[in-house]
């Protein structure tokens, strides 16, 4: 099976760097990957106190030697997540034609690049999958099926192809009058259940600084989906040092070899609900409906979409 490259991008958290990397090293394809390692700079004026654990971190992914070819790229000035992500994923991709795409807030099941490179190669002929995602929280469980695709894309673990990621525009202003142009808002706005436009529109102004929700454009303009796993691949890192930071939502990450197939490449109306659901902070990870979600389930249901927001309120 052809093995793609693993992109990580990292900034100023060490103990979560070193938990992804952990996570990603038990996959039995990591020994036979090249891991490329983005570390963005500081910002000016930075505390003593983020240097130092911006310099931990690079300690840590200068020391990681359990995969094929360790590649490090440190940035000297910062970037942001937005940016590191779009030029560091370009250039990659570019390069190899696949990526697979981290960053350092995630727990991986030791079968998730067994999925994604499984994936990658077996849809990469059909067009219409933009994206292979890993983080299903809303339609996990025996009622659903293995995989399934979606409208709305993935960004807590995700993979794609050099044709598909050549289409991502960064014009938020041109993404959402193509939305409104060609009446896709209401999918783009995950069939109604969750206000998309509006942070779509944070990006045309300085509120927002999001590859994530201009990448779902895309993808909605171009008809394209996204395969999920069920259950999920990848979880998410609760942290303390980000802005939008509450109990952390885990949906059931896959714990033994998955058996493949190829799905039909259509939406399901049940996993259309399910998303709905999850989106709209209505059902658990089963998708479920619950009459009112407790506070605690709320906050870590909002935790997940503010990676949307951008920066996951880390830079």
């Amino acid at each position: 099976m052809k093995l793609s490259p693993i992109v990580l991008f990292t900034y100023n958290r060490p103990l979560h760097t070193q938990q992804v990397l952990n996570s990603l090293a038990k996959n039995a394809e990591a020994k036979d990957s090249h891991l490329y390692i983005f570390s963005d700079g500081a910002k000016e004026n930075a505390s003593t106190e983020v240097l130092q654990k911006i310099q931990e971190t690079r300690k840590i992914i200068h020391a990681e030697n359990r995969f094929k070819q360790v590649t490090v790229i440190e940035q000297q000035k910062n970037k942001g997540l937005a940016a590191s992500i779009s030029e560091g994923v370009t250039q990659v991709v570019n390069e190899h034609g696949t990526v697979i795409v981290l960053e350092d807030d995630l727990i991986l099941s030791p079968y998730f690049l067994m999925h994604m490179n499984d994936s990658l190669n077996r849809y990469e002929n059909d067009k219409r999958v933009a994206q292979i995602g890993a983080c299903n929280f809303f339609a996990c469980g025996p009622k659903f099926p293995a995989v399934f695709f979606l409208a709305m894309p993935e960004c807590l673990g995700w993979a794609t192809w050099k044709d598909r990621w050549a289409h991502f525009n960064p014009d938020a202003a041109y993404l959402l009058e193509q939305l409104n142009k060609k009446d896709l808002m209401f999918r783009f706005n995950a069939y109604g259940s969750y206000d998309m436009e509006g942070m779509l529109k944070d990006q045309i102004g300085k509120n927002g600084t999001s590859w994530a929700i201009r990448w779902q454009a895309v993808c909605v303009l171009n008809n394209w989906l996204t395969l999920y796993p069920n259950p999920a691949f990848s979880n998410h890192i609760e942290s303390n040092e980000a802005t939008h930071a509450g109990f952390n939502i885990t949906p059931p990450l896959c714990n033994k070899p998955p058996h493949f197939k190829t799905a039909e490449v259509v939406e399901l109306p049940e996993v259309i609900e399910a998303m709905k659901l999850g989106y709209a902070h209505k059902s658990d990870y089963y998708g479920n409906l619950k009459g009112s979600l407790n506070e605690r389930l709320r906050s870590g249901l909002q935790r997940i979409f503010s990676v949307f927001k951008g920066e996951r309120g880390r830079y």
